[in-house]
């Protein structure tokens, strides 16, 4: 596994990147990057998001497309990603795509599904990773790992806004159940993950999970596959407005990932 630090890393690709991409002609339908945002009822924040992504994607040395994936939201999450993508759309392209099944694994999946970058992933709408991490990622990426992720209990990382009491309860003895199935992995659930697109298209085949857990199969069957994996220690906000539910989708994530070690066994 490639050493945590981030300063081991150089920073600053950018003739590498430029020299990937098409042609004036073609660069309405090919991006390097495509960023993936899963969304359930963001209407408050999600404009904020989508500004903020843009502003820091229009100045990277990689072209950059932002999917919001609406699962199923029943505010005015879709009204507003649209009159973004048409408000700064012009510097960086926003798209929208619907997800009928209920999930952030599911939403998760749609996205990254949906498109043909080189290299794609995701992040919570509530930004509790800084965006500035994606160049680090990123350059990662373009050194050939094949994923890599953010974690807040990476040696070198920080929690600026702790979780609440229940949810650090709750994912104390998650981290402890999937700690023997992704192995090396300190922090699985981070809402920052990305990706080389043909590792990943390789993982996702096999996985059957739609809700929490689907973080954790996803990273299982990238190790099965013998891709590298990168953890990055991360300066991480926790968001109010957070969607998981301690109890509820705790449970749930529990089953699937106690479903996940009787099938491979």
């Amino acid at each position: 596994m490639v050493p945590l630090h981030a300063h081991s890393v150089q920073i600053g690709r950018r003739e590498s990147f430029q020299a990937k991409r098409h042609p004036d002609s073609l660069r309405r339908s090919y991006v390097d990057l495509e960023v993936i945002i899963p969304a359930y009822n963001e209407a408050s924040r999600i404009s904020g998001t989508l500004t903020q992504t843009v502003d820091f994607l229009a100045v990277q040395p990689w072209s950059s497309r932002i999917v919001v994936v609406d699962n199923g939201s029943v505010d005015d999450t879709a009204s507003v990603v649209r009159r973004i993508s048409r408000e700064k759309g012009d510097s960086v392209p926003i798209s929208l795509v619907g997800c009928s099944r209920r999930g952030k694994g599911a939403a998760v999946r749609r996205g990254l599904l949906s498109g043909t970058s080189k290299y794609t992933g995701f992040f919570d709408a509530d930004l509790a990773t800084p965006l500035e991490t994606l160049t680090l990622a990123m350059s990662y990426l373009a050194g050939g790992v094949a994923a890599v992720i953010a974690s807040r209990y990476a040696p070198g990382s920080t929690l600026v806004v702790p979780q609440h009491l229940g949810r650090r309860m709750g994912g104390t003895a998650f981290r402890a159940l999937t700690k023997s199935k992704v192995k090396g992995i300190q922090d699985t659930q981070c809402g920052f993950k990305f990706f080389e697109r043909d590792a990943l298209t390789a993982a996702m085949v096999q996985c059957r999970s739609t809700g929490f857990a689907f973080d954790v199969e996803l990273l299982l069957r990238l190790q099965d596959n013998g891709a590298g994996i990168v953890e990055l220690p991360v300066a991480w906000t926790d968001g109010a407005e957070s969607t998981f539910r301690p109890f509820q989708d705790g449970v749930a994530s529990f089953a699937s990932v106690i479903q996940l070690q009787k099938a491979a066994s």
